[in-house]
């Protein structure tokens, strides 16, 4: 078992993939104890007959389709028309945007790429200051990892086997706090020029809606769809797949039949790279299983901690530094099988524990030294990374706040849930 570790490890140093290096742990920890490694082809293979698993690929294709499309430009200029004459009206609408744009793609680098060559000019010409928009921008491209139909909330509902439908209401609330908490401070910085703006006319808001028309029912399809009874979450990945693939190709005709075929190909590149290394880290999550791992790791943290809201404390700080070095995708499989029974044991319910994980790695994206927004932002509008960090610690203090009362009041994440679900 040594051996596991230290060849895995070397591995690692080495830069192999992660699903060779979880692969590998998981062949040679079942050959270490004289197990035979076919099981860890069978558990792959099991993991292929879980019917919330097919609601991934299906969405993914879906939101790459929207990243590829004019749906950025439609979203932005129907909510400027709406908010923009408020108060902070510009800051407001990024926010909101990107919250629903990351929604739908999964992806914060997606957001930050498609959205803030449109947002960051804008923000500047409305004179908002260079450090505050580089700090919006780039602290929003993950605003929307709570709100339905998240891809990590479906991931995370496939790996703790937990409801889906169960899990978008839950991150609705606690989605909607951090956003709240976010316009305020938006509102706050808000120049004395945005505070004079005209209202739009009622002809131009009729025609931002005709032009946004068919992408505003998005949400309904997808939460209607599933909380109506009329559709289970695959279900909903189907049927808002195929609405968004006729609307994107044959009504808006963004994108040309030519160029379908290498958008399928992106897209379930992506998710075929979630798929192999979930599929290696549930073979070993088994063997950790097995070998009662989780429960011996209970044991020694009990042994320590006796208070619940002592291991939430330092479970968030231990899911921000996971957050900041990991994806997203790779931080919930590595991480969620061993948390979840160790959670269990303190009485915390799977789907609140669902949303404070999240919340964590969502806020990981932002989070000094490494977080991958703030690598991306300084990539995308050519600024030294060390002026992100400055740009994006109000934003993140926001974010840290909302953290707290999302782990320590769990009746935002449950509120609807026991409402509705």
């Amino acid at each position: 078992m040594t051996l596991c570790k230290y060849f895995t490890l070397f591995m690692a140093l080495l830069g192999t993939p992660l699903f060779i290096i979880i692969s590998a742990f998981a062949l040679l920890s079942f050959y270490s104890v004289g197990i035979d490694v076919s099981v860890v082809i069978i558990e792959m293979s099991r993991l292929a007959d879980t019917p919330l698993l097919v609601s991934l690929p299906l969405f993914i294709f879906a939101g790459t389709l929207l990243s590829e499309s004019g749906t950025p430009h439609r979203m932005l200029n129907l909510s400027r028309l709406l908010l923009g004459w408020m108060p902070g009206g510009l800051a407001v609408v990024s926010l909101i945007v990107c919250a629903v744009f990351t929604a739908f793609t999964g992806a914060s680098g997606v957001t930050i790429f498609a959205l803030g060559g449109l947002l960051f000019p804008a923000l500047l010409k409305d004179r908002y200051s260079e450090k505050f928009s580089l700090g919006l921008i780039t602290s929003s491209g993950s605003l929307g990892l709570l709100f339905p139909p998240s891809l990590p909330l479906i991931l995370y509902g496939v790996i703790a086997e937990e409801r889906i439908d169960q899990l978008f209401l839950a991150g609705i609330v606690p989605g909607v706090v951090m956003l709240i908490l976010l316009v305020g401070f938006s509102v706050s910085k808000s120049p004395k020029k945005d505070r004079d703006r005209v209202s739009p006319s009622r002809g131009e808001i009729i025609a931002g809606l005709r032009e946004a028309a068919w992408e505003l029912p998005l949400p309904v399809i997808v939460l209607g769809g599933i909380y109506g009874g009329f559709l289970v979450p695959g279900e909903a990945a189907a049927v808002t797949a195929f609405y968004v693939l006729v609307v994107e190709v044959m009504v808006y005709r963004d994108i040309e039949f030519s160029r379908l075929p290498a958008i399928m190909v992106q897209s379930m590149m992506f998710f075929g790279g979630i798929l192999v290394i979930l599929a290696a880290s549930m073979a070993s999550t088994n063997f950790l299983v097995d070998r009662e791992v989780p429960m011996r790791l209970f044991e020694i943290i009990r042994h320590y901690i006796s208070s619940k809201y002592t291991f939430l404390l330092l479970l968030n700080l231990f899911l921000l530094i996971v957050g900041s070095m990991l994806d997203i995708f790779s931080a919930l499989i590595l991480v969620v099988p061993l948390i979840v029974p160790v959670a269990e044991g303190y009485g915390i319910n799977l789907i609140h524990l669902g949303i404070v994980f999240l919340t964590n790695l969502q806020i990981g994206y932002c989070t000094p030294p490494v977080g991958l927004n703030l690598f991306l932002a300084s990539y995308r509008f050519e600024k030294p990374v060390v002026e992100l960090y400055t740009a994006t610690l109000p934003f993140l203090a926001l974010q840290m706040a909302s953290l707290v009362l999302i782990t320590y009041v769990p009746f935002l994440s449950l509120f609807l849930v026991n409402l509705l679900g």
